[in-house]
Order: C-alpha cells, then sequence, then structure tokens
C-alpha cells in the first residue's frame, strides 16, 4: 500500500529534476519547442539548448532561465539567413516559368544540404563540446528533425532520443525510420499541394500511391551519405532516426484523419496554445471600436512580413469591404488601397486576438501554430497557403468545414471579400470550428503536459524501448511476411506436384 502511494506520488509530481539537452529547428519550430522547454524549467529540470553560431532566429545572445550551448559554424549567420531568404522567395514568387522553378528548388536544395552538412559537422567534430556535453551525463535529448544530426548525437552520448516533430512529406520518416504503418488506400500523402482526404476514389488512390511513390523516391536517401562519411562506415539516417524512442507529433484527431499509431508516436498537437491575455489598452480600444461586428485577425506567420505591392493592394482593397475591423501582421509598405478599418502591426498577440471574445474570423497561411490556436480559441478561417505544409493543413481545415481556402497568387479582391463573408455569416463554419475545438480540450491531459510527462517518463525509465515495435529489425521482405509466403507457396506447389504425379502414376498402371 505505501510502495503503490509512493508511486503515484512520483506520477504526479514527475521525476527529480533532471537534465535535458534540447536540439531546436528555426522560426515557428523553436517557438513552438519552447513551450516545452519553459515547461520542463518551471519543474526544475535543467535545460540546455544547444544551437549553431549560424542559426537565424534562435536568440542564443539572450539571458534565459535555461542555457545556451553555442558551436561553431563555418556558416555565418547572414549565409544561413539567406538561404531562408531564398526559401520564403520560391514560396512567394508567382511569376516565374516552370523550369525556373525547378531551377530555384534544385539550387535551395544545394544550400540547405550544404547548411545541413556544416551544423553536422560543426557539432560532431568538435572534440570538446562532445567531451563537454558526455561529461555533463544528459539524461534525454529532445531534437526537432529540421536540426540534423540530433539523433547521432544521441548515440554519440549513449543517452535517449526524443523527437518533436509534424508530419513529414508522405510520411517518409515516420515510414521508414519509425516505422510507422500508412496504408496508402486510406492514408493521404502529406504533400505540398495536398488535397486528398482519407475518402479517396479509385482514381484518387492511384493518384495518392504515385505521390508517396514520388516523395519516397526523392527524400528517402538525401542524407545517408553525410551520415556514412561521419560514422565512417555505410549507415543510413532511418538506421540513427530509427532508434528514437518517442515521436511526439504536434497534431491531434481534432486535424488528423484517422490512422494508424504505434505505441511510441504521441499527439501533443497545441501544446504552445494558452488562454488569451488582455490586450494592450491601445489595441483593445480598436478591437472595442469594431462593435457588434467583431475584428478579422490577419497574419501570415513568422517567416513573411510583407507582400509585393500588387498583393497587398488586393488584399487591402478586399480588408476595405467588410464592416469588421482588421488587425493585420504587416512591416511592409503601406497599401495604397488601405481602409480606415484595418489596422497594420509590425507584430500582434495572435494568440490573445483570437481568444478575444470579439474575434470572428483568422486569415492565416496554414502554419500549423496559428492553426492550433484557431482550434483552441474557436475561430473559423480563411487559408492563403504559400508552401512546404501549409496547403496540406488548411485542406484538412476545409475538410472538416471549419476554413474557406483560396490561393493567394490567382485570387481576385473578390475571391477574398467572398471567402470573408461565407466564414462570418455562415454558421456552419463557427460550428465546425467549435466542435474540433471541443475535441480538442477533451483530452485527459492537455498537451504540453504530455510532452512533459512523455519526457519524464523517458528519464524515469532511463529510455522507452519496450515501445519500439519488432519492425525495426525485420528485413522488407520479412515486415511483409515474402518469405512465409514464398515458402508457403513452396508447399502448395510441392503437394500439387506429388498430386499430380500420383495421379499421373495411377493412370497409366489403370489404362
Amino acid at each position: 500500500m505505501i510502495c503503490g502511494t509512493i508511486f503515484v506520488l512520483v506520477l504526479l509530481c514527475g521525476v527529480e529534476a533532471g537534465r535535458v539537452l534540447v536540439l531546436p529547428g528555426e522560426y515557428s519550430h523553436w517557438l513552438n519547442m519552447r513551450s516545452i522547454v519553459d515547461a520542463l524549467v518551471e519543474k526544475n529540470h535543467s535545460v540546455t539548448v544547444l544551437v549553431s553560431s549560424s542559426s537565424p532566429t534562435v536568440q542564443h545572445t539572450q539571458k534565459e532561465r535555461f542555457n545556451y550551448n553555442v558551436f561553431k559554424a563555418n556558416m555565418k549567420k547572414e549565409e544561413a539567413s539567406a538561404i531562408w531568404s531564398d526559401y520564403i522567395h520560391l514560396c512567394m514568387n508567382d511569376t516565374v516559368t516552370t523550369y525556373e522553378r525547378v531551377s530555384m528548388i534544385t539550387r535551395l536544395m544545394s544550400n540547405f544540404m550544404e547548411l545541413v552538412t556544416d551544423t553536422c559537422k560543426g557539432m560532431l567534430h568538435n572534440k570538446d563540446l562532445l567531451h563537454m556535453l558526455q561529461e555533463s551525463h544528459y539524461d534525454v535529448l529532445l531534437s526537432e528533425p529540421m536540426m540534423p544530426c540530433a539523433d547521432l548525437m544521441a548515440e554519440m552520448l549513449k543517452i535517449p532520443h526524443m523527437l518533436l516533430t509534424y508530419s513529414t512529406f508522405s510520411y517518409n520518416l515516420e515510414r521508414f525510420c519509425g516505422q510507422l504503418p500508412t496504408p496508402p488506400s486510406y492514408v493521404p500523402a502529406a504533400a505540398v499541394q495536398g488535397h486528398l482526404t482519407d475518402h479517396m476514389s479509385f482514381t484518387e488512390r492511384v493518384e495518392n500511391m504515385l505521390i508517396y511513390i514520388m516523395y519516397s523516391t526523392i527524400l528517402r536517401f538525401s542524407l545517408n551519405q553525410l551520415y556514412t562519411e561521419i560514422k565512417g562506415k555505410p549507415t543510413t539516417m532511418c538506421e540513427i532516426l530509427g532508434k528514437a524512442d518517442i515521436w511526439l507529433i504536434r497534431t491531434y484527431w481534432d486535424f488528423e484523419y484517422p490512422r494508424p499509431l504505434l505505441p511510441n508516436f504521441k499527439f501533443v498537437g497545441g501544446l504552445h496554445c494558452k488562454p488569451a491575455k488582455p490586450l494592450s489598452k491601445e489595441l483593445e480600444t480598436f478591437v472595442q471600436s469594431s462593435g457588434d461586428y467583431g475584428v478579422v485577425v490577419f497574419t501570415l506567420g513568422s517567416m513573411i512580413n510583407n507582400l509585393t505591392m500588387g498583393k497587398a493592394n488586393t488584399i487591402a482593397s478586399a480588408l476595405g469591404q467588410i464592416p469588421q475591423k482588421v488587425v493585420w501582421r504587416y512591416s511592409g509598405k503601406t497599401p495604397e488601397t488601405l481602409a480606415p478599418n484595418t489596422k497594420l502591426y509590425d507584430w500582434i498577440p495572435q494568440n490573445d486576438l483570437l481568444g478575444h471574445p470579439k474575434t470572428k474570423a483568422f486569415i492565416t497561411h496554414g502554419g500549423t501554430n496559428g492553426l492550433y490556436e484557431a482550434i483552441y480559441h474557436g475561430v473559423p478561417m480563411v487559408g492563403l497557403p504559400l508552401c512546404a505544409d501549409q496547403p496540406d493543413n488548411m485542406n484538412h481545415m476545409k475538410t472538416k468545414g471549419a476554413a474557406v481556402v483560396l490561393d493567394i497568387n490567382t485570387m481576385e479582391s473578390k475571391d477574398l471579400v467572398d471567402a470573408l463573408k461565407a466564414v462570418l455569416n455562415n454558421p456552419l463554419y463557427k460550428e465546425n470550428i467549435m466542435r474540433l475545438s471541443r475535441i480538442h480540450h477533451d483530452q485527459p491531459m492537455k498537451p504540453l503536459d504530455q510532452a512533459v510527462f512523455w519526457i519524464e517518463f523517458v528519464m524515469r525509465n532511463k529510455g522507452a524501448k519496450h515501445l519500439r515495435v519488432q519492425a525495426h529489425d525485420l528485413s522488407w521482405y520479412q515486415y511483409h511476411c515474402l518469405d512465409v509466403l514464398a515458402f508457403l507457396l513452396s508447399i502448395v506447389a510441392l503437394i500439387t506436384f506429388l498430386f499430380i504425379k500420383t495421379c499421373s502414376f495411377f493412370f497409366r498402371k489403370c489404362f
């Protein structure tokens, strides 16, 4: 009885103060992971964030309650920022030809590979850094797949590895490295231009299969050569990444279509969401001036601060045609068609605005952080996806009846006005987003608490290998039971052969 009580107290209070090594991503990925870092610090865990000197967005010079450990990279911060700027330019540029776009993508992939290689070597070839990390005796390593070679670091330090991630294209990492089953008959591949759902016709299933094959071919072997070079022997990325103990997935069933999961895959979607705080006096005055019409919040995320003047004028003209007040995060040149009902800000308290009772709609690019804040607070959306996972994200919301999706490159002012009127005036959009919000809140534990629990679980148990499926140790033909099928077919063939021979023998004897 006493032992049981002590065990319950340990689960409720967490684990004794542990040491966590964090390798973050960039932009919104770091903002998301920062929520977990802060929560771990609140529970008296010692957290060290290992970051490259070339990181464009992790402000490692600031004093925090956790520690920064900065390792030297050959690439300058300005060069890394330029690569990310090229990526943003590719997302926003709709005037190039197909050949030019392919050329831009090829060059961008080459530059990203150079950035990844420089980061990995700067981290793993630094003997002083490795020695210091080994002497620190960390209990667990938490990383983002955007931060390369974190899995190699965990192997070198001989500590459990946990991933905080979002769906990769065609679930490549999840399938090949995590052994997650994704039947293409009803699991649509996460894609750049995702438009498929879990209800697919024959033609759509053919398309889905081709998307899986295409992304698998392009992305599966991209880092194997680098891993082989660093390890000094033939090594695949999935061989190392597949050793991760827990995969924390930044979604939940409010967003996902039903699909199979494994015991070491845990949903923590919306872990950064929280109740809204009061707005500043100036912003509150503007919001209250909207009267019964309410407010529309507009932002294209942490990476996009401005638009071309043509697009900005198209959007500003549309925003001026609705009776609501509009709060627009935008730091570019003021659009010529900006109306009095729209106010521009270099930065906005997005979560606090979405949680304000006067907020009626959210215009978003479809990043998961903003999308989950909208779900958390129950705000219907107009989606203007740009690139990467954003079209796929907004397609999920459109399928669930919580959003209208437009093409930002081809839309006219009238299209945006019609989309806003639909979301604002049709009660179905509000009802659907509130249904998703209820699903999100109807969990036994808050997403952030879940993330912290599983990190502490791994620390308490020195890993979570008991949750990893045996599929990691099977070859591809064993996984699909092709050897068993071949054996059974051989038995059937042998029995059939013997039966035919026996019949032939008796036939000759009798006749």
